[in-house]
Parts: C-alpha cells; structure tokens; sequence
C-alpha cells in the first residue's frame, strides 16, 4: 500500500444534475462468469456535479456549510435533504470488530491459517480471490446499497478498492479488486445509483471496463495524483485533503476543474472542537 494512505471512517453515531450517464457499458463487463442477474443494463445513473461545493462527513452527520452541494455520508445515517448525497460502505474489508459477521471462509487468512489484518484500522481482510468468494461477499455489500438507495442516496462509495495492495504477496491481485468492485458496479447500476473509486490512483485507468463513474481521492493534491484521477474521470473527481499544504496544491493545479475539501482527520461534525473544513476559497 501507498505509505501515506489515509482512510476515513465513519462514527458509530451516527441537485439533480445535467449529464446522465448508462449502466449498459458496466453491467456488459460484469455479464460473464459473476454477472448479477438483478442489475438491469437500462437503468440509468447521474454522477455528482461537477465543480461543485463538497462535504465529507464521514465522523457524522451535520447541516451541510453555505454553497455545499456534493455530501458524503455513512450508510448507517440519512442523506442530506435536498443535496447529491454519496453514500459510503466498506466493501473490501470488514469493520473493527464485524469481523464475526462474515462466514468465516470469507475472511482472508494467510498461509499459517491467521485472519490477515489491515493493522492499521484493525479491520479484517475479506478474501476476494475467487469467483465465488467474490459473489458471496457482494450479496452482503449488495444489502447495503440497497439500503443506500432506500434511504434516497444518489451515490456509493465503496472503501478499501485497494486492499490487495496490504495483502501478503500472492493472495490477491489488481485483477480481483476490479472483478469485485465490478459486481459492486453493476449491481449499484441497477439500482439507480452511481458508483466511485476511492483512491489506488494505479487502477484509475481502468474505471470504464469496471464501470465507476467518479472518483473520491484522498491526499492527491499532497502526493501529486491528482492529474491520474482527472485523466481517467475528467471532472468526475472529489478529493480530500487534511492538511494546508495539500489543500493549497490541490487548488493551485485543479481548483478550477474539480470538487476540493480540506478536512479534519476525524472528520469531525461541525460544531464538535478540532473540526476543519477549508476549500480552496480560503486557500
């Protein structure tokens, strides 16, 4: 995994726009071997506006700031009225503690028989590496979107894409992220939903054959990535940054073209002490 990853994660307390895009291009790539029978090809999607002023809640949910258009929530809280709401779910990896959901065949376990761990958020591997694995694991995720869209959501933004990057070498690979993520898509298709990629800039190039439509980047304006995520998605990017710095090179390479909020690490909700949210506005 990249050394400066940083994830977000959601607190346990927790527009309509001009372009339309189709499914038809990302249920296509998912109608083989793990196709989802109840994506439908005809459903049609809209992505999040572009340029527009954005939130990351992710710490909890609170009244979005003046000009805000674009919120990301948790997929245990409701959408912001009135807003393109975007909503967030751990599809790679399961959370601190859930691990006694899964069946235990779906967690990823290295050659000594052990859970492999993402350490650094104390979040169990889930073992996407094979056809049916995969399918199993979507059917759970695939309840979370449809809650998402019960809820009103707009959006998904399924976490840990790059979870094969922290496995133990030979136990996943870049080919089955993008064979999940596009079951995730699909499906997502076909309940009327957009989906994004978040982060692993390495397979942004890719986003047409798995069928993302945006993309959610952290740190890119600190890390200089922003350019692989707006040659792959062109407007279609919202990045977060967590310090000046990065909200500062963000802005002075991309601030005209693409959504940018400078966030707390915990992305606090407003009003709580250590809160920050910037754009490039204050920059």
């Amino acid at each position: 995994m990249p050394s400066h990853r940083v994830r977000t994660r959601p607190s346990a307390a927790v527009l309509a726009v001009t372009t339309a895009l189709t499914a038809l291009l990302a249920t296509a790539c998912a109608s083989g071997a793990e196709g989802d029978p109840k994506a439908t090809a005809s459903t049609t999607v809209t992505p999040p506006p572009a340029h527009a002023g954005f939130d990351y809640q992710l710490g909890g949910p609170y009244a979005p700031p003046d000009g805000v258009r674009v919120v990301v929530r948790d997929h245990t809280v409701k959408p912001a009225a009135g807003l393109y709401n975007i909503c967030y779910v751990n599809a790679f990896q399961a959370q601190p503690g859930a691990e006694r959901d899964w069946d235990s065949d779906l967690l990823l376990r290295d050659e000594d028989g052990e859970v492999v761990m993402d350490e650094d958020w104390g979040e169990a591997m889930l073992d996407i590496g094979t056809a049916g694995k995969r399918e199993r694991i979507a059917e759970k995720v695939n309840g979370w979107i449809d809650g998402c869209a019960a809820k009103g959501y707009d959006a998904v933004e399924p976490d840990n894409y790059d979870s094969y990057t922290r496995a133990p070498e030979g136990l996943l690979s870049a080919g089955d992220a993008k064979a999940f993520l596009t079951l995730l898509a699909s499906y997502a298709h076909g309940q009327g939903l957009a989906i994004g990629q978040k982060n692993t800039p390495q397979l942004a190039g890719d986003r047409e054959k798995v069928g993302l439509d945006f993309a959610v980047a952290e740190e890119c304006g600190k890390y200089a990535e922003c350019g692989e995520y707006v040659s792959a998605f062109g407007d279609a990017v919202l990045v977060i940054e967590y310090d000046e710095k990065g909200l500062q090179s963000a802005c002075e390479g991309w601030g005209d073209d693409i959504s940018i909020v400078r966030r707390d690490l915990d992305v606090l909700p407003g009003g709580r002490s250590g809160h920050v949210r910037e754009t490039c506005d204050d920059v």
